[in-house]
């Protein structure tokens, strides 16, 4: 019987949950210019938007950090920030959290916590570049 779901799809083991697993950004080098309208989102602390697949945030410090917008639990595209606590990473999906190094804060389930990836950033005038 041929399969309900595509390929690329799973079914999380403790539920009837499907998951769309995506893949981590690779290959990342981009910049934004901090004085363009997608810039502007980034001039206070706590801002943060997502391109390419990644999490670009001005921290409560005013350092530009970039991670993963796909979470290491399950490959789903759930991650942004959260100002409390200083500033950390966590995914919509399940609730994972994240230091701002990519250090796992939490489990979830029995499920290995991984690390999530982070990107390099570099600010030369107001153009910021994330690479990797």
């Amino acid at each position: 019987m041929p399969s309900l779901f595509p390929a690329y799809m799973a079914v999380h083991p403790d539920s009837d949950e499907v998951i769309d697993p995506k893949p981590v950004p690779t290959g990342v080098d981009f910049t934004i210019d901090l004085n363009s309208t997608e810039g502007a989102k980034l001039q206070n602390n706590g801002d943060f938007i997502i391109k390419n697949y990644v999490v670009v945030v001005k921290n409560l410090e005013g350092e530009f950090v970039a991670a993963s917008q796909i979470c290491s639990h399950q490959q789903t595209d759930g991650i942004s920030f959260k100002t409390d606590n200083g500033g950390y990473f966590k995914c919509s999906t399940h609730g994972s959290t994240f230091s701002q190094t990519g250090t796992p804060l939490n489990h979830i389930g029995n499920d290995v916590a991984k690390p999530l990836k982070i990107f390099n950033t570099e600010l030369e005038g107001q153009i910021l570049r994330v690479f990797e």
